[in-house]
């Protein structure tokens, strides 16, 4: 299986994406052809074996990884795209190895989801793809995968589409995974697959609330069943009430709400039930 990486990078964290490029030119097996790209920013000098892409605007994430995606096409033949975030680091050299081994052992794994570990090793709850980030250290099937640690399977990208380069940030890859499971793909969940990351917090970005807000809504119009999407919007809407955000935080999440109920995210595919059933069968009905 070829491997091919993919780092998106703003283009302020210079030394923590060359450790990271580094801990991927250490892995065992057949290297693996590695993309990095600039969002609207100026990239360090990289070795030269990396190549190296400077987008003149900042695309978001799906938008980015898109055309990380596009370019190793360009590059040849990839099997395996693996996404990484550009300030974490593999602490193992045998990780690609282990990804390609599961893709070579299930040809139904679609996707790949790592564990990622702080500086202390501990997962933080966000970063576990199971309700209320159960057990980190448990590996088994999933639902969905997160954003910055994980490998898809290429052929996985060419059924289902790209990325939804509208979302710019926020629940891309619940997107992605809710169409790669209603075609018949499986998400694994790998503890021994790991990324060490920085703790950090998701609210750190400017436009994690809004859009956060509004790519629920949009997530719901393009997949759930109609009879599911009041009650999926009504469940994330209370279970924001509930976590107390701050008052400016609130105020940015239901403007991003309306705006989804506002703006149309096309297109609309329903999920099947039988998708449904599947994701409740694994601790995850697409309502939570």
């Amino acid at each position: 299986m070829n491997v091919g990486v993919v780092v998106l990078t703003m283009g302020d964290r210079p030394q923590e994406l060359l450790t990271l490029l580094d801990s991927v030119a250490k892995q065992e097996g057949e290297p693996a052809t590695v993309v990095v790209l600039g969002q609207g920013v100026k990239l360090p000098r990289l070795p030269e074996d990396v190549s190296a892409v400077e987008l003149p605007e900042n695309l978001g994430i799906p938008g980015g990884r898109n055309v990380g995606v596009q370019a190793l096409r360009e590059h040849g033949d990839v099997d395996v795209v693996v996404v990484l975030d550009d300030d974490g680091v593999l602490p193992r050299t045998d990780t690609l190895c282990l990804v390609r081994e599961a893709f070579e052992e299930n040809p139904r794994l679609g996707i790949v989801s790592f564990r990622i570990v702080d500086e202390e090793g501990t997962s933080q709850r966000r970063h576990v793809p199971r309700l209320g980030g159960a057990d980190p250290h448990l590996s088994g099937p999933v639902t969905t995968f997160p954003g910055g640690a994980h490998a898809i399977r290429m052929s996985v990208i060419d059924q289902v589409g790209d990325f939804p380069a509208q979302f710019f940030y926020a629940h891309e890859e619940t997107d992605f995974a809710w169409r790669a499971l209603d075609a018949g793909w499986e998400i694994d969940y790998r503890a021994d697959i790991v990324l060490r990351h920085p703790r950090t917090a998701a609210s750190r970005h400017a436009v994690y609330y809004r859009n956060t807000g509004r790519n629920r809504v949009w997530l719901a119009k393009r997949h759930l069943p109609a009879v599911l999407v009041p009650v999926y919007l009504v469940t994330w809407a209370a279970y924001t009430l509930v976590q107390r955000p701050p008052l400016a935080g609130l105020k940015e999440w239901w403007a991003g709400f309306f705006e989804g109920v506002r703006v149309p995210c096309p297109p609309r595919r329903p999920m099947r039930w039988r998708t449904v059933w599947r994701m409740t069968r694994l601790g995850r009905p697409p309502v939570i």
